[in-house]
């Protein structure tokens, strides 16, 4: 099923985002733009933390991000993270650029926590290329179009004569990405300078470049035609005449600027200038906050919220923040269909792991939390561990993405520690995790566990690239132990109860930190000291001591790649009870 169609601008929930740019070098101010501004509050430093992809959900690496004053660039895999960004309490607008590619934003009503944004990215391809002076006509296989009448300036207003390369982008509102890939979100200013959210009926995005790659737009004075095609689905209700609405770049929302005609099965107007435009039905808007939580009432991360309003088919999707909190625009006054969505491929045909119908609502509100239980098709987890640099302190500049059946999470750290609140499949538990020191631009290796409800305990991961294998224990408050050099792993020998188990090893040159693990079964789960046992600087840990531990076995490759597992627990011995968490990804050496 296509979860993330959006269709209804009530949409921006905290978290969707868009993409696109536009040549809107002379329309970016207005004379009530600054009376506008006073609907978004005062400002706010908030944090921010999110991905930009292209159109294949490939991580763009060097997109620069600016929120505010404030800037940054995407890492190899596409995240960012600003925090302390002054925005606005009712409003942030974030934008990411880069060449080669048509400028995105995202606009959003910001939370506390840290704000999940998600953008994608469309390339900046020339579709036709035409010459200034004439009448020419540009059209797509949708049958949208553009009639150019010849006269063209560049960014300085000054008069363009020459070839022009045109890149042309419809989007219509059955596009599944639609959330991630318009500019800002479906919120307006009217001519008389109302608040809106739109329902939009397709848009269209134009650049225009000049023979040396130079912006280029409509001469003052001068206008082009868009014919849009409507799309099937909203073909019977579409309004005989409808607003234009031009998306300003720098401020972050549409603004109404004339109307379009119903021809047939399209809608024709006439433009001034080239941005996003957007064929778009307003309405009076509220703002809703939405809050997903488990059974322990934990704020549950990364999933889809998607509200489906004025009969359309699609819902307009957003993404909850790291405490399970979204915010965003709605249309007042209508009963709106409230779906949630795992952000992985799903456990059942629908996808859809909650639905309700809620509103109408009349005034600004808060829904109470939305309660996501465990059942038969998913599952909830808090995963918890600690990330550390090379000489084994802790990283306070970094992140920990966790990647599983076609979904991703990022979670900033907080002196080292980060922590995720899943929804999962019981029938698909695995997961990996990478963990990434941006002031050291050290990484952990992607490391396989498997999901354990109500808490994944992972442990310490060392952002150190030059290791490729680890085991580290820690034991009560004690400082981590680290075993990075004298370090084995493998299904039989060196004592291995059977061949069918495994063993991992990891010695430090005094042995007092050493560890040995073993087990009689090689096959990932979750199994106790019945079928593991561990021995070395921390004692000797058997079915015979007293001891609640649990062992997660995550993968045992072949030889040459990785056995994982993660093991924590407490255990007895002769000064007490003790608590234990570890971590082993270690290379197979048998």
């Amino acid at each position: 099923m296509k979860k993330i169609h959006s269709l209804l601008c009530m949409l921006l929930l905290v978290v969707s985002f868009s993409s696109c740019e536009s040549n809107d070098d002379n329309n970016n101010s207005g004379p009530n733009d600054a009376a506008f501004a006073e609907n978004f509050g005062n400002t706010a430093s908030k944090d921010f933390i999110g991905q930009i992809v292209d159109i294949y959900n490939n991580p763009i690496q060097g997109v620069t991000i600016k929120i505010g004053s404030l800037s940054t660039q995407t890492d190899v895999n596409g995240v960012f993270i600003l925090n302390g960004a002054e925005v606005y309490e009712r409003f942030a607008h974030i934008t990411a650029t880069k060449s080669g590619y048509i400028d995105g934003s995202r606009s959003m009503v910001p939370t506390s926590g840290k704000n999940n944004v998600k953008i994608m990215l469309l390339p900046n391809d020339p579709l036709e290329t035409i010459q200034s002076g004439v009448t020419s006509e540009v059209s797509i296989y949708s049958g949208t179009k553009i009639v150019f009448d010849g006269a063209f300036v560049d960014a300085n207003g000054n008069d363009y004569s020459g070839s022009v390369q045109v890149a042309m982008f419809h989007l219509t509102p059955t596009d599944e990405n639609i959330s991630k890939l318009m500019p800002g979100m479906l919120y307006a200013q009217t001519e008389t300078n109302e608040q809106a959210v739109l329902e939009t009926f397709g848009m269209i995005n134009v650049e225009l470049r000049g023979s040396a790659g130079q912006k280029l737009n409509i001469k003052e004075g001068h206008t082009a035609e868009i014919t849009m095609r409507i799309d099937d689905s909203q073909l019977a209700t579409a309004p005989s005449s409808i607003p234009l609405w031009h998306f300003d770049e720098e401020r972050g929302y549409w603004k109404e600027d004339g109307v379009a005609t119903k021809v047939g099965n399209k809608y024709v107007g006439e433009v001034s200038h080239f941005s996003w435009w957007n064929c778009d039905a307003p309405f009076p808007l509220v703002t809703l906050t939405v809050t997903i939580v488990d059974a322990n009432g934990n704020g549950i991360s990364n999933v889809g919220v998607g509200l489906i309003a004025n009969g359309n088919t699609w819902p307009v999707m957003g993404y909850t923040n790291n405490q399970g909190q979204i915010s965003g625009l709605v249309p007042s006054n209508q009963t709106i269909v409230l779906n949630v969505y795992p952000d992985y491929y799903g456990c059942n045909s629908s996808n859809i792991i909650y639905t309700t119908s809620i509103g109408p609502f009349s005034a600004n509100t808060t829904l109470p939390n939305i309660v996501i239980n465990n059942s038969s098709t998913t599952m909830s987890s808090t995963v918890v561990g600690n990330l550390v640099k090379c000489n084994n302190t802790n990283v306070t500049n970094g992140y920990v993405i966790l990647n599983r059946a076609g979904g991703y999470s990022v979670s900033p750290v907080t002196n080292g520690a980060f922590s995720f609140n899943e929804i999962y499949c019981p029938s698909n538990t695995q997961f990996t995790l990478k963990g990434y020191d941006m002031e050291n631009l050290q990484t952990t290796d992607s490391i396989a566990y498997n999901f354990t409800s109500p808490i994944t305990t992972i442990g310490n991961l060392q952002a150190c690239t030059a290791v490729d294998e680890f085991i580290s224990y820690q034991v009560d408050n004690n400082p981590t132990v680290f075993l990075i050099q004298s370090v084995n792993g493998g299904a039989s020998g060196q004592g291995t109860p059977n061949t069918n188990g495994f063993y991992l090893s990891g010695f430090n040159n005094n042995d007092q930190s050493s560890i040995y693990i073993w087990g009689s079964t090689n096959v990932p789960g979750v199994y106790t000291t019945d079928e593991f046992s561990i021995e070395g600087g921390i004692g000797y840990i058997y079915s015979g001591t007293t001891n609640t531990l649990q062992f997660n076995l995550n993968q045992v490759g072949a030889v040459g790649q990785y056995i994982d597992m993660t093991f924590s627990g407490t255990y007895t011995d002769s000064n007490g009870v003790h608590t234990l968490t570890g971590v082993a990804h270690v290379i197979r050496d048998n």
